[in-house]
């Protein structure tokens, strides 16, 4: 340890003439823990609700979509799923059609998308296992009218009884519009397509888009859309046991060229995450700013520890101490008040953290969550760790050139 440093810690630990500044140096260490513990509370709470809604997108999204670069539809040919199926680690493929479509149910309406799958599709993501009423159940081969799977949310909004095989739920998909955009063709017919199935079953899933659509087989979905066989808005495809990872993303990528976007299971819900990102930026952004204010406490202590410490300057200025080497004293005594409470911090928030996963005791009634999840990790140790010692170090900036401009004739003065 060097001399500045030894005496940074002298003239922070040795006792004061006045009992005031040991209470003030208390105070700005206790705010910078305080600073401390929020920042890492506030990022392992973002950290945490990102945990749950990957869990989602592991829970239905797919292991890669495949969507066309231009427009909504494209055509899955046979020679476009062989290529497709020559990607090493390629199991499954399943063809799916989507559409933002109008559902009625005794009397009840709400708006929502409408999902054609095909038989592959339960085996993509294992929906099947997670119907808790009714069945999964698409082509209903012992009556005329086919099935459909309800997302929960929209079921609970059309009051759907998945017990009742009697009455439909009616499916309105508009039709293209004429030129003039009038809504009524010009052979009489009504703007849209209709089409009637039965409620089989609801999903109880948390995944955002099962929860508010309606699942059709592929055949009904192209009916209502009015497009053929080979029209498709994403192929969903399954890889197998070893093969998620960027290596064979890369392969279908290269395969498909630019005519079309692959998407990994993260990427398919990547606006959502980007928003949660902002939101956890703007919240570091927010407590930053309470840990600056906080800040003016760590001032106030070193500027009385310099006014305490007026005539030890004054005696090392004699022996030959520079002021520079006065002054990094002074910066080190702040840096050295930052490190405490921000080790007290990192204890303190690590304590909230166990009680909070344990006992659950700040609880989220009604959402995703019983409680709030947290969820430490080291970057956020290291980006807090950053913070607050640059804080510390602005802070210390003012007293330690204070102490630098001490000078003989002003103690004397005084």
């Amino acid at each position: 340890m060097n001399l500045s440093a030894r005496m940074a810690w002298r003239y922070l630990f040795a006792p004061k003439s006045t009992n005031a500044i040991n209470i003030i140096t208390f105070v700005a260490a206790f705010g910078v823990a305080i600073g401390t513990a929020s920042l890492i509370i506030a990022l392992s709470v973002f950290n945490g609700f990102e945990d749950i809604f990957v869990g989602m997108f592991n829970n239905l999204n797919p292991d890669v979509r495949i969507t066309a670069a231009k427009g909504k539809t494209f055509e899955a040919t046979d020679s476009l799923l062989t290529e497709i199926r020559s990607v090493e680690g390629v199991s499954v493929i399943s063809h799916t059609l989507e559409e933002t479509a109008r559902f009625q149910y005794l009397g009840h309406q709400a708006f929502g998308p409408l999902k054609g799958v095909d038989r592959e599709y339960a085996r993509i993501n294992g929906i099947d296992t997670m119907i808790k009423d009714g069945q999964y159940d698409l082509l209903v081969p012992q009556v005329e009218t086919m099935g459909s799977i309800v997302g929960q949310n929209l079921a609970r909004e059309l009051l759907i009884d998945p017990e009742n095989r009697v009455n439909p739920l009616s499916i309105y998909v508009p039709r293209p519009r004429t030129r003039g955009g009038s809504s009524i063709l010009a052979s009489g017919r009504l703007p849209y397509r209709v089409r009637e199935v039965l409620p089989m079953g609801i999903v109880r899933s948390q995944e955002a888009f099962e929860n508010q659509a309606v699942l059709v087989d592929l055949s009904v979905a192209r009916e209502l859309l009015g497009v053929d066989a080979p029209t498709v808005s994403s192929l969903e495809i399954k890889l197998g046991p070893g093969f998620d990872n960027p290596r064979t993303f890369r392969a279908l990528e290269r395969l498909l060229g630019d005519d079309y976007l692959v998407r990994n299971r993260f990427e398919q819900e990547n606006s959502i995450l980007k928003l949660m990102r902002v939101e956890k930026y703007v919240a570091y952004a927010i407590v930053t700013l309470m840990v600056i204010l906080i800040s003016f406490n760590l001032v106030g202590a070193l500027w009385m520890i310099v006014l305490e410490k007026r005539q030890d300057i004054v005696i090392l200025q004699s022996l030959g101490m520079v002021g520079s080497e006065i002054r990094n004293v002074f910066l080190r005594v702040g840096l050295l008040i930052s490190a405490i409470g921000l080790g007290t911090g990192f204890a303190l928030a690590t304590l909230i953290y166990l009680i909070q996963t344990h006992y659950g005791i700040v609880g989220l009634p009604g959402t995703l969550a019983e409680a709030y999840p947290m969820s430490l990790r080291a970057v956020d140790f290291l980006v807090v760790t950053l913070t607050v010692l640059v804080i510390g170090l602005l802070a210390s900036i003012l007293p330690a050139r204070r102490a630098e401009r001490v000078s003989t004739h002003s103690v004397t003065a005084e």
